[in-house]
């Protein structure tokens, strides 16, 4: 799930096996991932109301559902929903959260593998989660799991231009001496950049659905040191780094926010939601 551009990297396995490496470190510490991973805004789950059809009453299918931070919500909305989640440490922690919150079913098992049930889904989401999932199987499977006009909700969050800027720049250097793979100059991208028109083709390619529509949505996180490498630790890229690279890396990041910028740094995050009806 990762979404920060400073964890962009070089890697020389096949892209398969590095999918598939990376997905599986959430489940190192699901504590921590519950703890420090943020929420959605709330103008997301009206969003998901309206365009689809995540309602209460509704069947809803959430692939990778980690540790309920999009369950829940639409769990206390009404909807009736199974959760497909890999890691079972993940899975357990889901199921402790959603408990009393509404009608929900954690499974676990990896999504390729799980069987559909015969009763088909009014709504398919994945939030941020999809891009784990093998790109040979999601949305054919997301289809065959809808019931016709039911529809595919993929959330995805992305690191933007914005928040504090100077911090963003200068933490590369950090990234360029602790992960050599790091491309030399990485730099965020500004949200008007980014038109999600690579997720609509992937769908649209499929021709299983109609045309994707997209609502977006930018919020400002504020961290002290601490709280930033705390959610520096829950991301694949640097749970994937060796030991001691981490650690000097970590150190890096929280030298430079304590010296440099007081002890607190915002980060500014594009979530955008993309909603396909299936033909």
């Amino acid at each position: 799930m990762s979404d920060d551009i400073t964890h962009a990297r070089r890697d020389d396995r096949p892209e398969e096996s590095r999918r598939v490496h990376l997905s599986r470190t959430f489940d190192e510490d699901a504590e921590l991932y519950d703890r420090a991973r943020p929420g959605y805004p709330p103008g997301l789950y009206d969003d998901l109301a309206d365009l689809a059809g995540a309602r209460p009453g509704s069947r809803v299918l959430e692939v990778g559902c980690g540790t309920g931070q999009a369950t829940v919500p639409l769990a206390r909305q009404g909807c009736r929903i199974t959760a497909v989640e890999a890691g079972p440490s993940m899975a357990a922690l889901a199921r402790r959260n959603l408990a009393g919150a509404g009608t929900a079913e954690v499974v676990t098992a990896e999504f390729e593998k799980w069987p559909l049930p015969d009763e088909p889904f009014d709504t398919v989401l994945s939030a941020t989660a999809f891009h784990w999932i093998d790109p040979a199987v999601r949305v054919a499977k997301a289809a065959d799991a809808l019931r016709p006009g039911g529809a595919l909700a993929v959330v995805r969050t992305q690191h933007v231009r914005g928040g504090t800027e100077e911090f963003f720049v200068a933490v590369q250097r950090c990234y360029e001496r602790f992960d050599p793979g790091t491309p030399p100059g990485l730099r965020l991208p500004a949200a008007a950049d980014l038109d999600g028109s690579d997720h609509a083709g992937e769908v649209a390619r499929s021709g299983r659905f109609g045309p994707t529509a997209f609502r977006r949505y930018e919020q400002d996180l504020t961290y002290t040191t601490a709280d930033y490498l705390e959610l520096l630790r829950t991301y694949s890229g640097h749970r994937a780094l060796p030991e001691a690279a981490r650690t000097g890396l970590l150190e890096c990041v929280a030298a430079l926010i304590d010296s440099r910028f007081g002890g607190r740094v915002t980060k500014r995050c594009l979530i955008d939601l993309g909603v396909s009806r299936r033909r």
